[in-house]
């Protein structure tokens, strides 16, 4: 009988392992779902602890097999279940690795050239540039930028040890940390025909965090400094007369977006997985398509939990950065519409309640602003007690003046927003969020003559709504009301009486007569009286 490996512990494919040892290999696939106990864990000649550097390798393959260790010494379960711990620990210090870690190593430029991995010209190129001082190598990107460019982009493309594609990342990332602008260099028309971005995008799904985190950072800045069409340039990947398939923008740009949504769904590093695809997405959503992929992934309902108060510093970048996010969402119809229907109008307020950062502050009040003329939003705001918030926040002594300014528009916005809102606007806002209650307007007689005509609209839609309360609110309160507000609509409308029973209304109110809550069984009876009698003889009903 044996024992059952945990899924921490996976077998690389069989063709990595036999091409990092070809005469000699540490560890071959065993295929089943335990270890025989006659053999368990056989270790061959190496050391231990290299072997805890091979199993590194275990974790990024797919395949839920077992390794088969050889020749000669038997480990324990217990001795495995260190070997384990210590592979775990090993990878998680591997992924806090930082770029000036990264950069002391010495990689062998020398040995690619010998094995045809690189070729002569690019040996030179990088023994120009490899470990010289910050002015020496700017001078040499400032010459000859897009060759250097081209260099590492072939280096990603064409070599797959790990060591060698976390110092060419940090190379790039260095380069673009000291100087933004230079991710222009990708584009230049020299290299227009090559893919740069597939290395990228394919180690988005196959590195290590480190490699991921690299990755995902330098796409997002190569595809924001690409040139627009009106420059009268050509970005990598939009447009070609190469005859071999390049990675398009679009192919870029939506495997980044389903990336990043992986990572909100299931970050890959447990502090840093959010935050990096939240900060990545802060930059891609002015992307037209982007957005559509984002909300077509159902992204919009990740971000939604992000937004609530902060206090450490590192919560309140993760909290401005997804607040700009959604400011940018803000600008594109179908993303509002999901925003409509979610918390997220009441976790925005709270936000801009609490905080006392100027540059959350001031998203907030640009998103509530854009947000101020769509659908239901402003009657909503001004329920939420954002009127009054914006006074507060007013009083207070901001310097941004995009800020003071975003609060003029959203008060003189609110002032015009409550003077438009007729009662009957806000008794349809307040059925169609189903938040029924006995505010005044319900038992108003002259509402009900004014505008017992405007049920009629799209089809009766509020009506509809208020019978279809009936079936879904386990709310007493909204129950009883809606109860009543259809009585009221039998009572004043000519053929009230005619259109709530085709609307299959009786049965439904039938069916709370005999509710627990006696509001409910009240209403539910004096619109059933309504029905059957007519106003007329039911009113006696009402008091």
């Amino acid at each position: 009988m044996g024992f059952k490996l945990d899924e921490s512990i996976k077998c690389q494919v069989a063709t990595l392992l036999f091409g990092l040892w070809p005469k000699n290999p540490l560890i071959i696939p065993y295929g089943k779902d335990t270890v025989p106990t006659t053999s368990r864990f056989l270790i061959g000649p190496r050391k231990q602890n290299n072997i805890i550097a091979v199993v590194q390798f275990l974790s990024l393959c797919p395949l839920p097999s077992l390794i088969h260790l050889f020749p000669a010494c038997v480990l324990s379960p217990d001795e495995a279940t260190q070997i384990q711990t210590q592979t775990q620990r090993a990878a998680m210090d591997h992924a806090e690795l930082t770029t000036e870690q990264v950069l002391k190593r010495d990689i062998p430029w020398e040995t690619y050239m010998t094995t045809k991995l690189i070729t002569g010209t690019c040996l030179q190129l990088l023994r120009r540039y490899d470990k010289r001082s910050e002015s020496h190598r700017s001078q040499l990107l400032d010459d000859d930028g897009p060759a250097y460019v081209q260099v590492f982009v072939g280096i990603l493309r064409d070599i797959f040890k790990e060591e060698t594609v976390e110092y060419v990342l940090a190379l790039i990332d260095e380069m673009l940390a000291a100087n933004p602008k230079r991710a222009r260099l990708f584009h230049d028309g020299t290299i227009v025909d090559k893919d740069i971005y597939e290395p990228f995008l394919r180690l988005l799904w196959k590195g290590n965090w480190f490699i991921q985190e690299k990755s995902c950072k330098i796409l997002a800045l190569i595809v924001s400094a690409r040139p627009k069409p009106q420059d009268g340039t050509v970005a990598n990947g939009e447009a070609s007369n190469s005859k071999r398939k390049i990675t398009t923008i679009d192919d870029v740009l939506k495997g980044l977006v389903e990336w990043l949504c992986a990572q909100l769904k299931k970050p890959s590093h447990p502090s840093r997985g959010i935050p990096t695809a939240v900060n990545c997405l802060a930059t891609l959503l002015k992307e037209p398509v982007v957005r559509s992929s984002f909300v077509q992934l159902d992204g919009v309902k990740l971000l939604v939990p992000l937004i609530s108060p902060a206090s450490t510093q590192q919560s309140i970048q993760l909290l401005y950065e997804t607040c700009l996010c959604i400011w940018l969402l803000s600008y594109y119809e179908p993303a509002i519409e999901y925003l409509a229907t979610s918390r997220t109008l009441p976790r925005l307020i709270e936000v801009v309640k609490s905080s006392t950062k100027e540059k959350v502050v001031r998203v907030v009040v640009l998103t509530l602003r854009n947000l101020l003329s769509k659908g239901t939003f402003g009657a909503q705001m001004v329920d939420l007690g954002l009127p009054q918030m914006v006074q507060s926040l007013k009083a207070q002594a901001w310097s941004d003046e995009d800020l003071l300014e975003g609060l003029n528009q959203l008060e003189e916005g609110l002032k015009d927003n409550i003077k438009k809102l007729s009662s009957f606007d806000k008794y349809k806002q307040e059925v169609l969020l189903g938040h029924l209650d006995w505010s005044p307007m319900h038992k108003d007689p002259i509402f009900w003559r004014e505008n017992v005509t405007n049920f009629e609209e799209n089809d009766f839609q509020i009506l509809r709504v208020l019978i279809t309360i009936l079936d879904t609110s386990s709310d007493p309160r909204a129950l009883a009301v809606a109860c009543f507000d259809i009585s009221q609509f039998v009572q004043q409308h000519p053929a009230g009486r005619i259109i709530v029973t085709d609307l299959k209304a009786k049965e439904r109110v039938m069916k709370l007569m005999n509710h627990e809550n006696a509001e409910v069984t009240k209403n539910a009876l004096l619109c059933i009286q309504r029905l059957f009698l007519g106003a007329k003889y039911a009113s006696f009903l009402q008091a």
